[in-house]
């Protein structure tokens, strides 16, 4: 799963440009990589990883602006297509392959 975060933060004081850069450094320390401008991502294991890292984004909220986030299923994610540009080199990508019991050697 993929846990997407889309901002729009105010930039026009000092205070609103420590905040946006806070946020921001918020959201590259926890595991975000950048898809494009005020548009992060981050790769979770599951639902129960999307909640605690929904969690912490909500203690880490810039007092103004415009956040939003949204789940997606890596084969959703899969799906996007780039009509310009190329993918950034930090965007990682999870194979579908899950692991069998075979797979392990006991």
């Amino acid at each position: 799963m993929r846990l997407l975060v889309f901002f729009d933060l105010p930039v026009k004081t000092k205070k609103d440009k420590r905040n946006y850069s806070e946020f921001r450094r918020f959201l590259l320390k926890d595991g975000y990589y950048k898809i494009q401008y005020s548009v992060y991502g981050r790769i979770c294991g599951g639902l129960d990883r999307v909640e605690t890292h929904l969690m912490r984004l909500r203690a880490n909220l810039p007092p103004e602006g415009s956040v939003r986030c949204m789940v997606v299923t890596e084969k959703q994610y899969a799906s996007i297509e780039i009509l310009v540009g190329e993918k950034p080199p930090e965007e990682k990508t999870c194979s579908y392959d899950q692991p069998t019991l075979g797979d392990f050697i006991f």
